[in-house]
């Protein structure tokens, strides 16, 4: 039958399982897992550093990886709508992720960008970074991959290695400060450009696009991370790099810092509290094994993060070696892991050329999907919060290239010659650990005790057909929202201002901008509770309950269908008994 013009669209769900555990495995494994863990693991405590990780794993990383997926499984809603049918008072943390992830896109799309210029730039007969023969190079440059190369520890202190001088001089061209916005960078932003419209196409149908994207972009970075293991440990001074990375410090567990980041990265690693999860699992269909599939998506990250440790520090201690020098000297995390230590390790190697595009290939698609599914669970909530309007033909890919457009705008600024300075207060403030950490303790709060962990319970025994282990009750009503809020608390006792390549500080109105960004989430929850509160009707009381209570429109579970039943069963036997009462009284 054709569709009747304006119709509004059913939400669809995922062609098979393995486009929803391809798209959810390709957006928690990223970028994170490649350049942030591995350093973390070797900067607090190397071996050791795996206890706190495991730690938050059990107590905040699973237990909030399953919690979202089953609410979005068992409401079949977005991130914010989900929040508006179990827990309406809790309905601003769904607006606060959605928030963050909108940030998110604004700045973390720039990393493509680099990356795919890095890409160009690796088919070069000459890699631009393993020369001081250019024209953006000055006096000071050092080629480190140059053979026969002797230098003296006041010859590094005194040069700038020639990777560094094509990162700063040549893909940001960078300024004196925030203050020095400069010109446009056009070839950034023609690769910037190049993303966008990707990532448009990759999202623009919905789940039936997104699914069939994710069987590249999810499988293909593993590929590039296996040929770059396997090159990396066939390297001399690989093992070097390998013991450094893992060699257990036990005295850095006492360290409170230590158990801050170890928190951080399960948080951002595992994608929790900002709605992703719960958006793509809302796709499933209701009796999906939600609870099995969270264990191993939880699994597979962890071990990705680890093998990633291996590709990267047995590559470290390689460059390590060639120059001479301790790996501490070279060892690097974020931008300064993907574009400057590693580019220029690989420039030291037989065939730099193809190890160069395999590790940016890596990079991009690591990047690609964690990006576009951030794009797709922002555009899922909005939509099924106005689906009367959205919902309908044609609509989503209008909708989505405004989303597009917005975000470009307002990165405009990033791809300037001050535009790093502004992409480090995004990535520091905006999507600070401490923000998610906050919308995890009220998520918590508002699952366990508001909603009921029994209830959960009893809703993915319902899904699953088998019952969670008793400690997701015991994380979800006590250790996820304490962990947390030690976390939090630690987080902001130890905060300390950005600063940017350890000498640049920031002028006081940028720090004041980038508060006002960290707290546009945070206040998001209480102020969205708080007027709730106030604009309701009724008595101040009963405003509460009908905050605290889910839509009665929600699936049944089957033990609750008992219970009615057992309810409706007694009330008919009690109605029988009086009737029959009055009939002998009637009689005599």
């Amino acid at each position: 039958m054709d569709r009747i013009e304006g119709q509004i669209e059913e939400r669809g769900h995922w062609g098979s399982k393995a486009e929803f555990l391809l798209a959810v495995a390709g957006n928690v494994i990223g970028l994170g897992n490649v350049w942030r863990f591995p350093y973390l693991c070797y900067k607090y405590g190397g071996g050791a550093f795996l206890i706190p990780y495991l730690v938050f794993v059990v107590t905040c990383g699973v237990p909030l990886f399953l919690l979202e997926t089953a609410m979005g499984q068992y409401t079949q809603e977005g991130g914010i709508t989900c929040w508006h049918r179990l827990c309406p008072l809790a309905e601003g943390i769904g607006y606060a992720g959605q928030l963050i992830l909108l940030y998110s896109c604004m700045y973390y799309i720039v990393i493509l960008a680099w990356a795919l210029f890095y890409l160009i730039f690796s088919f070069s007969s000459q890699l631009p970074w393993a020369s001081c023969d250019n024209t953006w190079n000055t006096d000071d440059c050092v080629n480190l991959a140059a053979k026969n190369l002797t230098l003296n520890r006041t010859t590094l202190i005194n040069s700038t290695p020639a990777a560094t001088e094509f990162w700063e001089r040549r893909v940001l061209s960078l300024s004196g400060g925030i203050e020095e916005i400069g010109k446009i960078n056009w070839e950034i932003l023609l690769c910037l450009i190049a993303m966008w419209v990707i990532c448009y196409f990759c999202i623009w149908k919905g789940v039936k696009s997104t699914g069939k994207v994710v069987y590249f972009t999810a499988t293909f970075p593993y590929v590039m991370l296996l040929v770059l293991l396997i090159r990396g440990m066939t390297l001399p001074g690989a093992l070097q790099g390998i013991v450094f990375y893992l060699y257990p410090e036990p005295a850095r567990l006492f360290d409170p810092q230590v158990w801050l980041e170890a928190g951080a990265q399960i948080l951002f690693s595992y994608s929790v509290s900002v709605g992703t999860l719960t958006v793509l699992a809302s796709y499933n269909k209701y009796n999906n094994n939600c609870y099995r599939d969270s264990l191993w998506l939880c699994v597979l990250n962890s071990c990705t993060s680890l093998v990633a440790g291996f590709a990267v520090f047995s590559v470290l201690g390689f460059m390590a070696q060639e120059q001479g020098i301790p790996i501490a000297e070279v060892a690097e995390s974020g931008p300064g892991l993907a574009f400057i230590a590693y580019p220029q390790a690989v420039a030291m190697m037989p065939l730099p050329q193809l190890w160069a595009v395999c590790f940016f290939i890596m990079i991009i698609l690591l990047g690609l999907d964690t990006q576009f599914v951030s794009m797709e669970a922002v555009t899922t909530s909005v939509m099924d919060l106005c689906p009367m309007i959205l919902r309908r033909e044609g609509r989503r890919e209008i909708f989505i290239l405004l989303f597009c457009l917005i975000c470009f705008l307002g990165q405009f600024i990033m791809v300037t010659e001050g535009g790093m300075y502004v992409f480090q207060l995004f990535d520091y403030y905006a999507c600070n650990g401490a923000c998610v950490l906050f919308l995890s303790v009220f998520e918590t709060l508002a699952m366990g005790w508001i909603f009921g962990a029994e209830r959960i319970f009893d809703i993915i025994e319902d899904m699953t057909k088998s019952r969670p282990n008793y400690i997701f009750m015991l994380c979800w009503k006590y250790l996820t929202p304490l962990v947390s809020v030690v976390s939090f608390v630690c987080s902001m006792v130890e905060y300390t201002p950005l600063t940017f390549n350890r000498w640049y500080v920031y002028p006081d109105w940028a720090y004041a901008l980038g508060w006002l960004l960290a707290l546009s989430s945070i206040l998001l929850v209480p102020g969205w509770a708080l007027g709730q509160l106030f604009a309701g009707k009724g008595s101040l009381k009963q405003r509460w309950h009908h905050l605290c209570s889910p839509d009665p429109e929600l699936p049944l579970t089957n033990k609750q269908r008992a219970e009615m039943k057992e309810t409706t069963f007694i009330a008919e036997m009690e109605d029988l008994v009086r009737a029959n009462i009055d009939e002998d009284e009637n009689r005599h």
